[in-house]
């Protein structure tokens, strides 16, 4: 890190930070949250701790004539023992809404996990800088999205021209919840995440609840959704629940229920949708839990396998087929008395026939290009005249 003379260091302050929930004062900066501090009070689960706290689509977005850029961070990246290193956190930065860099930061923590005992073991580290330079001197919009899967604190912030917040631009907010398909799972950076992607293409500021095995439909996250400003509203549901084996038939039905009911205290008549699974052939019509085969860990492939019996089907144990049969019938029933509440039938993002084309790669998800085809057609089928979310009152 390098101050150099005639730089301005301004302060990391709320107004200059986009798609979090929730800032934390540690003693280097500031931590992103995607949940709440009260949420997260209500679950002690490390792997929803990790995911919250990576910030998918969350960004720095100020007004500047500056040039040149530098964010100092601290990241946490994560080992995995018996595997090659993973690539270091990407971060993007928009210039007026397009894209006019990439870089990384080195160091930082390490959370070293170990696959085969479930352990995790945190060594610290120091911060990074990431720089952007030749940025056009005239007055601009200026984003830096955040490592999507990759735990960021903000130290400081140097630029050399003043900056200020960017002002108010009349778009909508859109609140998405999801699994780590929508986190980002695979997506080749903070921008290409299917959410992102669509975001992006309909002209709608972001807040992804995307959560890596989080999406089960914690009451604490439908609050937090209740709580949370939003024009438009949207909840990916089921992967996770399949692939945890979590619940059976019976408790599933009221608990979408009760989380939509949860939602719609906050959000009486904003636009609701929600979507089912999109296409994995290994829990189509496979009850989970999903297993890892770590056989392949050692050059760099981790794959899952559905360890559930077909047959479960018969005394509740859910599959994706079951759950999207039971989405659509819920939402087909309460859409009689909430007209903006509509369903998306997830294999229309990824389908069977692009599971032939673009295979999971590890049988669970998504890659970069499917990523960006999902994104595609979500902002085809929701953000135009005729979708859930096209031009219209909110």
């Amino acid at each position: 890190m390098h101050h150099r003379p005639g730089w301005i260091t301004t302060p990391l302050t709320a107004d200059l930070v986009r798609g979090a929930l929730d800032l934390e004062h540690t003693g280097h900066g500031l931590l992103p949250h995607r949940l709440p501090a009260h949420a997260r009070a209500q679950c002690a689960d490390p792997q929803l701790a990790m995911a919250e706290s990576q910030p998918s689509g969350v960004r720095l977005a100020f007004r500047t004539r500056a040039t040149a850029v530098e964010l100092d961070t601290l990241p946490t990246k994560r080992d995995y023992v018996g595997a090659p290193p993973r690539p270091d956190g990407v971060y993007e930065l928009l210039v007026d809404g397009r894209p006019a860099g990439r870089a990384t930061v080195t160091g930082g923590n390490t959370l070293a996990i170990d696959m085969t005992t479930g352990s995790f073991e945190y060594r610290p580290g120091p911060p990074g800088t990431v720089r952007f330079t030749e940025l056009p001197g005239r007055a601009k919009d200026v984003e830096i999205w955040l490592p999507h899967n990759e735990t960021t604190e903000l130290v400081a912030l140097r630029t050399d021209a003043p900056v200020e917040p960017v002002p108010a631009r009349g778009r909508k907010v859109w609140l998405h919840h999801g699994s780590s398909i929508s986190q980002g799972s695979d997506a080749a950076g903070p921008t290409s995440t299917w959410p992102a992607r669509a975001a992006l293409l309909g002209g709608v500021e972001l807040i992804n609840l995307g959560l890596g095995g989080g999406a089960l439909l914690d009451p604490f996250t439908a609050r937090a959704m209740r709580d949370t400003p939003a024009d438009l509203i949207s909840v990916k549901i089921g992967i996770n629940l399949v692939n945890q084996d979590l619940m059976r038939l019976r408790a599933f039905t009221p608990a979408v229920h009760g989380f939509l009911d949860t939602i719609r205290e906050g959000h009486p008549s904003t636009p609701l949708l929600v979507l089912s699974p999109v296409y994995c052939a290994i829990h189509e019509d496979t009850p989970g839990p999903s297993t890892p085969d770590l056989g392949h860990l050692g050059d760099g492939r981790l794959l899952f396998r559905a360890a559930g019996d077909p047959a479960g089907r018969a005394s509740g144990q859910l599959t994706l087929g079951v759950i999207r049969d039971e989405l659509r019938r819920i939402v087909e029933q309460r859409a009689a008395d909430d007209p903006d509440l509509h369903y998306l039938d997830g294999r229309e993002l990824y389908g069977e026939a692009d599971f032939a084309e673009l295979p999971l790669p590890d049988g669970l998800h998504p890659d970069a290009a499917a990523h960006r085809r999902m994104g595609d057609r979500f902002a085809e089928l929701a953000f135009t005249g005729g979708g859930p979310f096209g031009d219209r009152d909110t």
